[in-house]
């Protein structure tokens, strides 16, 4: 999948501040002036680009939801006709990326997804609802011997497991990205392999 090489528009680098301040100290504990300050522009500066905290972490959750998705998408598409090992390979090192660049999005998930409207939440629970069912799909197609429910749990566990980075924060704790986009590779398959082991 082609990535982004031209620099972020102002509106980026407020939602990368944000996600990374929220994140550390949690969505009630920064206040615009803060993010503002983070990125070179005053905090009522920020309305120019968004109408408040709350719309910054709608657009920072549904954002990634929707992204991890469309992701998700074009992976199948490119890998149309290829073996089912190599399309869920192709997932796997998609959703690596995300966990290993994102990370503070993964904290921000976890702790203020309750603090979304119902229908922003709603839209995040049905787009991550698409891309569990994408991969699902895939690692039947893998191990057909698995059935659906189960082939869901397995993919909800590789989530957890691939989701854990926020946790790995001390210094020498990860092997370098590389090593570490490997290692949870590797670990993600043999979760796939055990849970499709007859």
């Amino acid at each position: 999948m082609a990535t982004r090489t031209d620099a972020p528009t102002r509106r980026e680098q407020i939602l990368k501040e944000a996600a990374r301040l929220f994140a550390e100290r949690g969505f009630h504990g920064v206040g615009v002036d803060e993010i503002g300050a983070a990125v070179g522009i005053s905090g009522p500066g920020l309305y120019r680009h968004f109408a408040g905290k709350d719309a910054m972490l709608a657009e920072l959750l549904v954002g990634i939801s929707g992204s991890l998705l469309t992701g998700a998408k074009q992976r199948l598409k490119e890998a149309d006709g290829v073996a089912p090992e190599a399309v869920l390979d192709s997932l796997i090192e998609g959703h690596i990326d995300f966990a290993l660049d994102d990370r503070p999005l993964i904290t921000l998930h976890d702790r203020e997804l309750d603090r979304l409207r119902d229908t922003d939440r709603k839209l995040v629970r049905q787009l991550q609802r698409q891309y569990v069912e994408l991969w699902v799909g895939v690692v039947r197609e893998l191990y057909p011997e698995l059935v659906e429910p189960a082939a869901r749990s397995a993919v909800h566990s590789v989530f957890g497991l691939l989701n854990s980075t926020p946790h790995l924060t001390r210094p020498g704790s990860l092997p370098g990205r590389a090593g570490t986009a490997e290692l949870l590779h590797r670990m993600a398959r043999g979760a796939f392999a055990a849970a499709g082991s007859p």
